[in-house]
């Protein structure tokens, strides 16, 4: 006989874009401050600055949103990058400075032409900046001078919206009792939330069916184990 799992088609891997405007960004205690900045701009309390969190915190929806607010140009601080010049010209914005790495003394020119030419530098990252590997004195002052606003972790509210948006990038609409159900039984962060609604979007199109209380058990036994899951 053939074994439910034997059974079970691999759906194709189709892209599913988020929706990153303004209007869906979602709005929770964790990331007030960080919204509050960027709805700040150009009205900041320092040329420079760093919004910090962990990984699928919406660092990346906060960029984007900036970055078209503002016309940023995204720009690695590497040497014969033109990112010193970019930063003469208007606003910049750095991605991911802790994971993508940066030469010293070039990220030092960029924020010092950010400061000379009345523009502003928005950089995420995982790690406050005083947490960055920085050699060069110089840098180490100015990233002490930046506006740090970190990204919390997530609460029930923020899982649960953080749940519901990543069912609607996918054109799926699930019941609120399940998703109160999955943020009660799920590891406490958004990355796993990421992960979760992949693995049960990916279960309900092999199976041809509907996302079910179930199928959420299912999953959330493989992910945080069977003994997690009390009713």
């Amino acid at each position: 006989m053939t074994s439910r799992k034997t059974a079970e088609q691999l759906p194709l891997a189709f892209g599913h874009d988020p929706a990153t405007g303004r209007d869906d960004l979602l709005v929770a205690g964790p990331v007030d401050a960080a919204v509050a900045m960027i709805d700040a701009w150009p009205h900041w309390p320092a040329p420079v600055v760093v919004i910090a969190g962990p990984v699928g915190s919406g660092k990346s929806h906060l960029a984007a949103i900036w970055r078209e607010r503002s016309g940023a140009r995204l720009i690695e601080a590497m040497p014969g990058t033109g990112a010193e010049e970019a930063a003469e010209q208007g606003p910049v914005l750095i991605e991911d400075a802790d994971r993508a790495g940066f030469d010293d003394r070039t990220l030092f020119h960029i924020i010092n032409n950010v400061r000379q030419h009345g523009h502003t530098l928005l950089m995420t990252s995982r790690l406050w900046p005083m947490s960055w590997v920085v050699e060069l004195p110089d840098l180490r002052s100015r990233l002490k001078a930046a506006t740090v606003v970190e990204i919390g972790e997530p609460d029930d509210e923020l899982l649960s919206q953080v749940i519901v948006k990543l069912f609607a990038d996918r054109q799926l609409f699930v019941d609120d009792r399940l998703v109160a159900y999955i943020v009660a039984r799920m590891e406490r962060s958004l990355e796993a939330a990421q992960t979760l609604v992949d693995r049960l979007d990916r279960l309900a199109l092999a199976r041809g069916s509907r996302i079910t209380r179930q199928l959420a058990q299912e999953v959330l036994g493989e992910m945080v184990g069977p003994g997690d899951l009390d009713e």
